[in-house]
């Protein structure tokens, strides 16, 4: 009995001396002793979007079980890694990824509506190792698609702005995309 009193009296000591530890977090807030000034940058590059061939930048991940017109029907997910480049050629200079998911949100078969989370990270120039991302709703219906800039890290750290995109080249057959895309970023 003694014994048992011992280990009872030993969890106890434990719990009591662990409870202030989990109790308690860190925090500190430090006041900026100066302002940083924002900065305002203006992107312009290509985003081609490839769901054909041997090599698609674009891949379907998911699909409804319903019986739907066409590959691109409401509630399809896609897993993207769209290469982004200077011109509209897909030899033209690399200049990043965009890397996220886009789902297909219209019942509409006509009209091709998506809600799209993607990271547009740079491997080149002067944004090389930087990023925004990018989470909003586009619509075909429009032909010039305001999509809203979220964050960013690296040059883009703590960024906010908007993506104008317009379609340079569709192929109706395929699929396959390249998009205009006109970015204001403001930064810090």
């Amino acid at each position: 009995m003694k014994k048992e009193h011992n280990i009872f009296a030993l969890a106890m000591i434990f719990c009591l001396a662990i409870a202030p530890v989990y109790g308690q977090y860190y925090s500190k807030t430090v006041m900026r002793a100066t302002q940083r000034a924002e900065k305002m940058t203006q992107l312009h590059f290509f985003l081609h979007d490839t769901v054909s061939g041997e090599n698609p930048s674009a891949v379907v991940i998911a699909r409804p079980n319903i019986t739907q017109p066409s590959s691109f029907g409401f509630g399809t997910l896609f897993a993207i890694n769209d290469p982004l480049t200077v011109g509209p050629a897909p030899t033209s200079t690399l200049i990043g990824n965009a890397q996220g998911l886009y789902v297909s949100s219209s019942r509409d078969p006509a009209v091709f509506t998506t809600v799209m989370y993607a990271d547009f990270a740079f491997t080149s120039g002067r944004f090389n190792g930087s990023s925004f991302s990018l989470i909003s709703r586009s619509s075909s219906s429009d032909a010039i698609r305001e999509l809203a800039i979220v964050g960013g890290r690296g040059a883009f750290r703590m960024a906010q702005g908007f993506a104008l995109t317009q379609i340079n080249f569709a192929n109706m057959t395929t699929g396959d995309v390249i998009l205009e895309c006109n970015v204001t970023l403001y930064h810090y």
